[in-house]
């Protein structure tokens, strides 16, 4: 089992910047990606970006790209999510999610077995 914890949200305001983690612990593997998902009141679930947790290569949103810096830190079993000029409409809850999957599939909900809690993020105009 695989506990994913969230931490990094508060409030903040348009065009600031917010850094985000999620520490996983228990069975862990070298081949799980670690990916980034919010969900907006009302609104589904929608894929933000991942991470490989064996060679680093980063996948982010086609709507967010540019804003996002997804990094890893493996002695800490830690990925993190660098968020940069942040907009009203980047107000969701984030959640951290892991699972074994592919560089193809990566933004599909359903490639994840472990999720966190998630992380309240509010951006103020």
């Amino acid at each position: 089992q695989v506990q994913l914890v969230e931490s990094g949200g508060g409030l903040v305001q348009a065009g600031g910047s917010l850094s985000l983690s999620c520490a996983a612990s228990g069975r862990t593997f070298r081949h799980y990606y670690m990916a980034w998902f919010r969900q907006a009141p009302g609104k589904e679930r929608e894929f933000v970006g991942a991470i490989s947790w064996n060679d680093g290569n980063t996948y982010y949103a086609d709507s967010l790209k540019g804003r996002l810096t997804i990094s890893r830190d493996n002695t800490k079993n830690t990925v993190h999510l660098q968020m940069n000029r942040l907009k009203p409409e980047d107000t969701a809850v984030y959640y951290c999610a892991a699972g074994v999957t592919s560089r193809l599939v990566v933004s599909r909900r359903r490639e994840y077995d472990y999720w966190g809690q998630g992380t309240q993020v509010t951006v103020s105009s």
